[in-house]
């Protein structure tokens, strides 16, 4: 049973203003290659499928095009997941229309918790140890589909709770979430192989899980746009929160491909591009699970760099020689350059532009760290919102209101709980 897991494509995310269809589409071309040359049974998609929860129309057309195709290969299942960027109702309207092409879609955590639940079973080849119709247990796997769970799934809230007492419940409720879902797992596999009527069974169908959230210890790099999940100072769940039974643990939101501590089955695989200049020199993968009984062999299958990133810090002649240096092996990169030499240089975007002249490279973004500290330290009053983010803003309202520090935590907590909700609202539910 060969099982491909991957997560993160933000489909529909641009770059300073830059659109990526096209790294995309390469990407999605080469992943389906891939399960052709690896002959994949089934592909796991572990969230943030899509950059917005309102992707845009050629965004959706690269991800079904993408699952059509996939359908018509050699990969007998899809199953895919919602992430936090993901709108669940946008991902589950069409779920029934792609069970026809074996496409399992988890949106949102379900009522009946058995929908969360997938049996990926081949019923093409004949069991030796079987009588009748029999399953193929190497062919067979089942599949714990638990999406992004907010904080409104699995935890209730009380009055007068502490931070202390909100980050307990959270962690109880995930916790909680998986035994239950792993439990019926387990209950579906005895059923399973009990009415295959295998008579010495020597294997067992593997139970594979899924989910997309923070655990402890995750790396992370800046400018992945990788958001808290979790409000509080326990933003991120151990690997003890899940239970012993899971075979193989496929994660999404670490834009980092990484096993989560010392256990080598619970891993996440990284976005497939980078999502920014800190993941510029990264080494993406999507990672292929191989199971003989239970037992998983893990690789991790290298992706193509479909779209250079360059970014150049430096003084002027600094940067002007590693143009130079890209030019010469007719490079097409996009480049981030920030100067950082003790001249102020006002026309530092056309010098650049000129410099790039006859070349195919691109510059996204130019940060002049010379002539930001002039302004932010001589012009301070003419700082403008652009230039803050939303956490900044409200720092400086406790600032402005004197707020003390003894009361800054819990109102901290408070006004994260607000933005986040702004962020998972889901703009295409009625």
């Amino acid at each position: 049973m060969k099982i491909l897991h991957t997560s993160d494509w933000h489909l529909g995310r641009s770059l300073y203003g830059r659109k990526r269809y096209e790294e995309f589409s390469a990407f999605l071309d080469w992943l389906a290659q891939t399960i052709e040359d690896e002959k994949v049974d089934a592909l796991l998609v572990a969230g943030d499928l899509f950059d917005t929860s309102t992707p845009s129309n050629r965004a959706q057309e690269l991800y079904y095009r993408f699952l059509c195709r996939v359908a018509a290969s050699c990969c007998r299942h899809v199953v895919v997941i919602a992430g936090n960027h993901d709108s669940p109702s946008f991902l589950n309207a069409p779920k029934e229309l792609l069970r026809a092409l074996n496409v399992y879609v988890v949106g949102s955590m379900t009522d009946v918790l058995e929908d969360e639940v997938i049996p990926i079973l081949d019923f093409g080849l004949r069991n030796a140890d079987c009588e009748g119709n029999a399953i193929n247990l190497e062919k067979s796997a089942i599949i714990c589909a638990i999406p992004y769970l907010r904080d409104k799934d699995v935890r209730t809230v009380e009055p007068g709770e502490t931070i202390d007492d909100k980050n307990r419940k959270l962690v109880e409720g995930i916790k909680a979430h998986y035994a239950e879902v792993v439990k019926i797992a387990e209950r579906k596999r005895e059923e399973i192989i009990r009415q295959s009527a295998i008579k010495n069974p020597q294997s067992q169908i593997p139970i594979v899980a899924m989910g997309h959230l923070f655990t402890a210890g995750g790396k992370t790099v800046d400018g992945d746009g990788v958001r808290e999940l979790y409000v509080g100072s326990l933003a991120h769940v151990g690997a003890e929160v899940f239970p012993s039974a899971i075979d193989y643990l496929a994660l999404g939101h670490l834009h980092v491909p990484q096993a989560v501590g010392s256990a080598e089955h619970i891993r996440y695989c990284g976005s497939p591009i980078p999502m920014g200049y800190g993941e510029a020199t990264q080494k993406k993968k999507v990672v292929l699970i191989e199971f003989n009984s239970t037992t998983p062999k893990i690789q991790e299958l290298p992706v193509p760099c479909f779209q250079e990133l360059v970014r150049i810090v430096g003084s002027l002649d600094d940067i002007h020689t590693k143009l130079e240096a890209l030019k010469k092996r007719e490079s097409a990169a996009w480049l981030e350059i920030e100067y950082t030499g003790s001249d102020i240089i006002g026309n530092l975007r056309k010098m650049l532009d000129e410099a790039m002249a006859d070349s195919a490279m691109e510059i996204r973004r130019i940060k002049n760290r010379r002539g930001m500290d002039r302004v932010i330290s001589t012009v301070a009053e003419d700082e403008t919102l652009d230039d803050l983010d939303a956490g900044d803003v409200f720092t400086r309202c406790l600032d402005a209101f004197e707020v003390p520090d003894e009361d800054r935590e819990e109102l901290t907590v408070s006004y994260n709980e607000i933005i986040k909700s702004l962020h998972e609202e889901d703009v295409n539910e009625f």
